[in-house]
This record gives C-alpha cells, structure tokens and sequence, in this order.
C-alpha cells in the first residue's frame, strides 16, 4: 500500500469541480464557498483541503480519455497516437494537427485545470495563517495555483485569470489575460511560497508527494525559462542544484518503477495507487478512479506485439508508439546504454528477446502496416506487470499505479544548463549538462563549446531524456524550432503554437468571442 492512500478520504464536500467562465454556477454552489461557514475549522481539516488539489490534478492528468499528461505529449515527433485511426479521435486528432476549437480532451483538460486553480483561490481565501501549518497550506495552495496556470498559458496562450473564485454570474465573464501579466502574478506567487515551503527533506514520508521548497523553485525556474530569462532562471535553479536535496537515480530505468517513486530524483509527481484492486465491475469509468488507467492506454496492444510476457509486460491497448524520429535521434547520438535501454526497443531487439510482431493481413495474405507503427517498442511508462495490482479479483489492467513524473532533478539540470549557456556561462552549462550523460554512459563534453555548439548539444539532451514526459513539444515551440522540425507532419506556424480555447468557453464566456480565439482556429 503506498504512504499517500489518504488521498482517497478527502472530503466531497471541498472537491470544487467546477468550470471557469461558465453559466453551470447557476446550477451548483459558487466555487469560493465551503459547505459550512465554519468549515475548515481544525488543521486536520485545513490538510483535507489541500489534499483536494492533489485529488484534482491526480483526476486532470490520469482522467478517461481526456489526460492533460498525454495530450501534452500527442502532437510531439517523439509518439504517435497509436491504436487505430478511429479509437479515441481527439486523441487522434491531436496527434495529427486536426485539433479543433471542440476536441473533447483540449476541452476537458481545460477545465481540469480551472478546477484545482479554483480549489487553491478557496485555501487562500478562506484559511487564515493564524499559525505555521496554515501558513505552508496557503504556500502551497499558491505553488499549486501557479503550476496549472503555467500549464494553461503553455497549452492554450492567454487565459482568463482569477486569483479570487467568482462568487455571481457575471464574475464569470472575464476576458483573456495577456500570459506576461499572469506570469508576472504567480512568479510572484512562487516567491512567496518559497520562503514558506519546507524542503522535501523535512516532509514526512506519508507527505513528500506534497510541494517542497524544490519543487517551488523548480516550477519558477521553468517559467524564468520560458520567458527566457536566463539569470533568474539559473539563479533559482542553482538553489535547488545546491541543496543537496535531489540526485539522480543511479539507474535511470528506476526512475520509472516503484523503487523510483517519490525518490532523490523526485521533484514533482502525480501520485496514482493500486490499493483499490479494481474490477471490470467496479472501475469509475467517470474519471472516479485512483489508478493511471493511462498506462493500459498506453501499453503495447496483442496480439500485434507477440510474446510480451518475456519483458514482464502486461498487453496494453496500443496508444504512444514510439515514432522512428526518436529512435534515430538516440541511434545518432551512440545513446544505446541505460537510458534507451529504459525508454525504446526497436522491432529487432523485441525479436531477439523473444517477442513476436504479429501484423494484420489483407485478402492476399500480404502484411498490413499497424497504424502509427514505426518499428519501435517504448518502455519508459509502459505496462510492467509489477507495477499494477494482480492479487486477488484485481484486474491487473485496470490498477497501474505509476506515477506521472512532471518535474525530475535532470530537467532541473538541463534547464540550468540551458540557462547557464543562453547567459554565456558555458563552463556551468556544461557541468550540469554533464551530469546527465554520466548517467546516460555517454561521453562528458570537457572541452569548451561555443554557445550554438552548446544550445544544440542541450536540444537534444532534452529530446532524449526527456522523451515521451510531454516537454518535448512545448520545447520545439519555445525554441523556434516547431515549424521546421514538425511542419511534415502537420504543424503550421502561426497556428499550432497553443492548443484552440475551448468552444464551451467562448459560448459561455459573455467576455470572449470567436475574435478572441488563437489564430487558425
């Protein structure tokens, strides 16, 4: 059973499952409002409303068939949507350039996000910091608020922005914010948050799911790093590189196992349990679920990957195949040591290990191509059988509990490294660069680099560690280099820099209107 299965408990009554901008206030209670107004009264109930938020991203980036983890990583050349053509078309239309303004998943993800963001405004709100545990509930409630906006304005541009939940109709009604004002907002969130926070170090062992100090000053490195500016982003970063609170895992194929989770590498995590033991029977379906039905979603499908068992996976349901790109760029880079050993297998070393590739045939009995199959098996976040609930009437399938990774100590690294270079501090750059090479059993750069010699060693490092973790897309984009890299597939510049707001939002929305939607959309 893991330390945090006290997510479940936490209380109906403050789970704020409510979209932004949207007429349904006039059928629930406003988000803003507690069901009592004593309530929370005690620190015990103080926790349960943080617990909440967790709950609530646990729900926006595991959710059935709309995961904000895996629409991050669709429209990348690092995965393919996989399956079939016509299983889960938003998905496939993601994929593929073809998302619109009515995607299903850009829809719902949207409104998952508004959903924690409104649950952290009620913590801030109404807990007053009448004592230290108050104060690191609120800390951590701006930490968690500042992360979903940076989400939302990476995914979908300006968004509306409220630090205070609505409390009437017309509150709703706001219009687009620019990003730089809402970065502005939770930089200064984060700051704040950061002189508050523990370090992970000093959470107990139940609690270190929950936002340190690191994590903190991770996510506002990462937004110094989006909006390029390089000395506060490796200033804070170096903080977090400093304390000594965070390693790499020595093994990089742990980082994705149970042994890994919560680990040294662990910065921020989404936490997902097996203790349940679902059955067909009594799975939430809804999105009421506290597996990642995701990682079956994502496994390897039967019979066309034959013999899976001898990897000690589990079949899956074939979506996130490996593109041949990402196999080229390891071949390229001479990476066939740990780290590719723990994220691919081309189709020649699945048959030398025993597997089988199992194709359909057409009318003649010649071979039909898979679709999206590119020669490639991924293993980072793939369906081991050890990582899932098999004991008693539990439905191995429906009990993944792997934990999404959204923050680890190497991107720390190379975002440092990115920093560093992009501030002209080539010497640090390399050092942090280093780091994770090591790891990965590849040569150090020990020789000074010229700075695009440098930024293109970074480039693909990030495409390489951080394959199929949902940076690589939103990396292309921040580095100009989307059009070129994505355009044969589908990607037009000027369009698909963010994902279209939502229809619901521009319908319900008084204060936007079809003017207002990104370009191209």
């Amino acid at each position: 059973m893991k330390p945090y299965n006290f997510l479940k408990w936490m209380p109906a009554l403050i789970i704020i499952l409510l979209p932004a901008c949207s007429d349904d206030f006039l059928d629930v209670e406003p988000a803003g409002r507690l069901s009592s107004d004593i309530y929370p009264s005690t620190d015990e109930e103080v926790l349960a409303t943080i617990i909440g938020v967790y709950d609530l991203m646990q729900w926006n980036y595991g959710r059935d068939w709309n995961s904000a983890f895996f629409a991050k990583n669709l429209p990348a050349d690092d995965c393919n949507a996989g399956s079939s053509e016509s299983d889960q078309l938003p998905y496939q239309n993601l994929d593929d350039f073809k998302n619109e303004a009515d995607n299903t998943v850009t829809t719902a993800i949207w409104e998952g996000f508004y959903k924690a963001i409104n649950q952290c405004n009620t913590i801030i709100e109404r807990i007053e910091p009448e004592n230290d545990f108050r104060e690191q509930i609120i800390a951590e409630a701006k930490a968690l608020r500042a992360w979903n906006y940076f989400e939302l304005v990476t995914l979908y541009g300006d968004v509306p922005f409220f630090t205070v939940n609505p409390t009437s109709v017309d509150d709703y009604h706001k219009p687009r914010t620019p990003k730089e004002q809402i970065y502005e907002s939770i930089e200064s969130d984060l700051i704040e948050a950061i002189d508050i926070l523990p370090l992970k170090s000093e959470l107990e062992d139940s609690h270190k799911f929950r936002v340190s100090k690191g994590t903190a000053q991770s996510i506002l490195g990462k937004i110094y790093l989006y909006q390029e500016k390089w000395n506060e982003a490796h200033t804070v970063l170096s903080q977090v590189i400093s304390s000594g609170e965070y390693d790499l895992e020595p093994n990089f194929g742990d980082v994705w196992k149970r042994v890994g989770e919560l680990g040294v590498e662990s910065v921020f995590e989404v936490l997902y349990t097996s203790q349940e033991g679902y059955d067909w029977g009594n799975f939430g379906w809804a999105g009421e679920h506290e597996s990642n039905i995701h990682v079956q979603l994502m496994g390897p499908r039967s019979p066309f990957f034959g013999n899976l068992d001898v990897l000690g996976i589990i079949p899956g349901w074939g979506f996130n195949l490996p593109t041949a790109s990402i196999g080229a760029a390891f071949e390229e880079m001479g990476d066939n040591g740990p780290r590719y050993q723990a994220t691919l297998m081309s189709e020649e070393e699945f048959i030398a290990a025993g597997g089988e590739i199992n194709p359909d045939t057409d009318d003649d009995g010649n071979p039909v191509p898979a679709h999206d199959y590119e020669g490639y098996l991924r293993l980072k976040y793939v369906t081991y059988s050890d990582q899932t609930n098999t004991s008693g009437a539990a439905i191995p399938e429906l009990n993944y509990t792997t934990n999404w990774r959204l923050i680890r100590y190497a991107d720390v690294l190379l975002m440092a490294a990115e920093a560093y270079n992009e501030d002209d501090d080539e010497a640090s750059a390399r050092v942090e660069l280093n780091k994770v090479r090591a790891r990965a059993e590849l040569a150090t750069y020990d020789s000074p680099m010229s700075k695009e010699e440098l930024r293109e060693a970074i480039k693909k490092e990030r495409q390489l560690e951080l394959a199929f973790e949902g940076s690589r897309y939103w990396d292309l984009i921040r580095w100009g280099d989307a059009a070129e890299v994505l355009g044969p597939l589908g990607f037009v510049a000027g369009k698909h820099e963010h994902f279209p707001i939502p229809q619901t939002e521009i319908s319900s929305n008084n204060a936007i209107t079809q003017e207002d939607q990104n370009p191209g959309f």
